[in-house]
């Protein structure tokens, strides 16, 4: 069976000679290093945004850059610049590359290097580390994905709180992994209660008789593109509602979708080896992502 990704991207020789932003210097894609008593690579611990720059402007930056600091704020991380610190970075890294239109960015930052290879956060000396990698990225999805549900829950938010953009995300890996096991492209995770929920790396909206229902948003990413969504439906007269809904609810549904930085809204045409639909982008889904277009200026 053939296999995607919902990050799948058209291949772009220039990704070969990006110059990556790591802690105020632009560094060859292969001197783009950092410790391996970073934090980050230690531990998990830090955070990070995906941002998509089209026609020259960073969508809803300032809700990323709130996401962004929120998320620091919340696991007591100094990011060691302000929000105009920030925008300059992806600013030099985006002309230093050259990049216009269709390129995404992956901002990360860490608690930066530990004095010793051990947990406590004092032991994080020297930081923080922030690494802006930016690729030309267009994506190509050449099918809608396939979804298998996997016993990998969002969990509750005292234990890992699913808001959060964490560097930590085992949790997701594992879940991928179980659906690629299971012949699909992507997880379909549900929360403590065993209602649906979200995907390993996107959020999940399904379409019943012309509603748009996702979840409750209590044990999902607080996803940018996703509130977008529910604004755009609000605002063109798409009946949305943010509920609890079972598997029973998605296998019947019209429709599925999901929601992302990197692909925007991309079609589901399975769920655990029902189809969704005929199987492919719907009417509904299909006027979300042109009013998300539209949006963006793509």
């Amino acid at each position: 069976m053939d296999k995607i990704t919902t990050h799948q991207a058209q291949e772009d020789a220039r990704n070969e000679t990006i110059l990556i932003w790591v802690n105020g210097a632009l560094k060859q894609r292969a001197e783009a290093m950092v410790s391996v008593f970073d934090s980050g690579f230690m531990l998990g611990d830090g955070v990070w945004e995906g941002l998509r720059l089209y026609n020259g402007r960073w969508s809803f930056l300032e809700e990323h850059l709130d996401r962004l600091f929120e998320a620091a704020k919340a696991i007591d991380l100094d990011i060691g610049m302000g929000r105009d610190g920030i925008i300059a970075a992806l600013e030099e890294t985006r002309r230093a590359n050259s990049m216009d239109t269709d390129a995404h960015a992956r901002l990360m930052v860490t608690r930066g290097t530990k004095l010793r290879p051990f947990q406590h956060p004092s032991l994080s000396r020297y930081g923080p580390t922030v690494v802006i990698i930016m690729e030309h990225s267009r994506p190509s999805i050449p099918r809608p994905v396939r979804l298998a549900t996997v016993p990998h829950i969002r969990g509750l938010p005292m234990s890992q709180d699913p808001k959060l953009n964490s560097h930590s995300k085992l949790n997701c890996v594992l879940a991928c992994i179980a659906a690629e096991k299971a012949g699909a492209d992507e997880a379909l995770m549900l929360d403590v209660h065993g209602f649906v929920n979200t995907t390993n790396a996107c959020n999940f909206f399904i379409v019943r008789k012309g509603e748009v229902w996702t979840s409750t948003g209590d044990y999902c990413m607080n996803g940018i593109t996703r509130q977008k969504v529910i604004d755009l439906c609000r605002a063109h007269g798409i009946p949305v509602f943010e509920r609890n809904f079972s598997l029973v609810d998605c296998y019947g549904a019209d429709e599925a979708f999901l929601t992302g930085t990197f692909g925007a809204q991309t079609p589901v045409g399975e769920i655990d080896g029902r189809m969704i639909g005929d199987g492919a982008l719907g009417p509904v889904t299909a006027r979300i992502r042109q009013l998300y277009k539209d949006l963006v200026g793509a």
